[in-house]
């Protein structure tokens, strides 16, 4: 079983705090990830606007891919209507997330907006 770190353990702050706090309520998940990637868009330095999401849970056996980010997405309704805009979802059950080593895949560079 793999243990979730609590928001106290792990630098996080503004935004990536509260998608812990509502993802952790909302999922019970086993792992979860929460990683500002803003830095790597074209966003004012600071900004808090791409997060990368990598979730373990069993709320996500028997879900497609789009129930699963359809559950997380409501969860972060509220960030989403105040300036979140990018979420780049990794949702595994603990049977997929121990068939991937309990790695997510890296992020690729963003090629949008003013960077290519």
């Amino acid at each position: 079983m793999v243990s979730t770190p609590s928001p106290e353990s792990i630098p996080l702050t503004g935004r990536a705090l509260r998608l812990h706090r509502v993802l952790s309520q909302q999922l019970a998940p086993l792992h979860l990830d929460v990683i500002n990637e803003s830095h790597g868009h074209s966003v004012a330095p600071g900004s808090e606007t791409h997060f990368k999401v990598v979730a373990v849970s069993a709320l996500f056996e028997g879900r497609r891919p789009v129930a699963r980010h359809q559950l997380v997405y409501q969860a972060c309704a509220d960030e989403l209507n105040a300036g979140l805009h990018a979420l780049a979802l990794h949702l595994y059950t603990p049977e997929e997330w121990q068939a991937r080593a309990q790695q997510a895949p890296a992020s690729p560079a963003c090629l949008g907006g003013s960077k290519h």
